[in-house]
């Protein structure tokens, strides 16, 4: 099937319409004509071949919400007229010892992603800056939120999902002190989940003006992170840490904060590493530093549950498609607040 889409030719080429083909639905699959579509800083790290990884021509987007238009004969969990979403995965190899765990993302032969292919290589796949998609049943996810909140449900698909499962992973629950480190796509979604999981939540940031809007999703305190006083008022106090900053900093400020036995879990991924934390820091407190990619299928359907129950979804922009490369331009400047979502209403205007 002829769908239209916006691509990048090459790394410097902007975004611009583009026809790819569909396949038609088989027995297992749902075709989802798509309504929003959120916009992640790894579609513009991807546009611009910045992990040196990208299959050109390429079509971003792994933040998709729709509406189910046709089912294959196999399909049982989705119907026409279903409000349905897709995430960084649509593929995964199901046999290996991850899969077997509900952990697509950590496949040990590589997962599919929405766009750019499978992570070992293979042939291209295109994501959700375009007018539908053709996903395989077991890696659609069921949307419960109220309709008039879609745009706002699409970047739980990423954002969403990135921050809920470490939280969940390293067991964070009522009453706990957690800090968020760094208030942007990912970090205004830490906070909001943290909150809602019971726990008393410190937003570290080093942009003053940030506060206010912590404090709305749920921050019970605010502590700028370039204040030595104000952290060393914290040591040795967290329960967890959810790290999303995605730019090259000193870990050790925060893994200073940590109670004995607990842990800071890295979710952003920084062009440049990190300086080496140090060791004595981790030593002598029996500290850990962790990573995390995002949550498997039915760790996403959890989330996306969670979030319906508790009132959650992102803070976004909404944007038509034909402004996707200013959207860029304004991310790389971290002038949004705190999501783009695309209205793909607007992709044949």
């Amino acid at each position: 099937m002829s769908t239209l889409a916006y691509a990048a030719s090459s790394r410097t080429a902007p975004l611009a319409p583009f026809s790819i083909d569909r396949r038609a639905p088989g027995p297992d699959d749902v075709q989802i004509d798509i309504l929003f579509c959120g916009v992640c800083h790894s579609d513009l790290h991807t546009a611009r071949n910045e992990w040196q990884n990208t299959i050109y021509p390429t079509v971003p987007g792994h933040e998709i919400v729709g509406r189910v238009t046709a089912v294959g004969s196999n399909v049982s969990k989705f119907k026409l007229g279903d409000v349905a979403g897709v995430g960084c995965m649509v593929d995964s190899c199901q046999h290996c010892a991850s899969c077997g765990d509900g952990l697509e993302q950590y496949c040990e032969n590589g997962f599919t992603g929405t766009y750019n292919g499978p992570v070992f290589g293979g042939d291209n796949t295109y994501g959700g800056y375009s007018s539908r998609i053709v996903v395989k049943q077991k890696f659609v996810l069921k949307i419960t939120h109220d309709l008039d909140q879609l745009a706002a449900v699409a970047p739980l698909l990423c954002a969403g999902i990135t921050t809920y499962s470490p939280l969940r992973q390293w067991g964070v629950e009522k009453g706990q002190k957690v800090g968020i480190v760094g208030l942007g796509g990912l970090g205004h979604m830490g906070v909001k989940i943290a909150a809602a999981m019971g726990a008393h939540v410190v937003l570290f940031t080093t942009s003053p003006g940030k506060e206010a809007d912590a404090r709305r999703m749920g921050a019970a305190e605010v502590v700028l992170s370039k204040d030595t006083a104000a952290m060393a008022a914290h040591a040795n106090s967290f329960d967890f840490i959810l790290n999303t900053v995605a730019a090259q900093h000193d870990l050790d400020p925060f893994l200073n904060l940590l109670k004995r036995d607990c842990t800071m879990t890295l979710v952003g991924a920084p062009e440049h590493p990190h300086p080496a934390p140090n060791v004595f820091g981790l030593i002598f407190k029996r500290r850990r530093l962790g990573g995390s990619l995002i949550g498997g299928i039915r760790e996403t359907q959890e989330m996306l549950d969670f979030c319906a129950e508790h009132g959650i979804v992102s803070d976004i922009e909404t944007i038509a498609m034909a402004d996707i490369n200013t959207a860029y331009e304004r991310m790389l400047r971290s002038d949004v607040k705190y999501r783009f979502v695309i209205d793909m209403a607007t992709l044949a205007a």
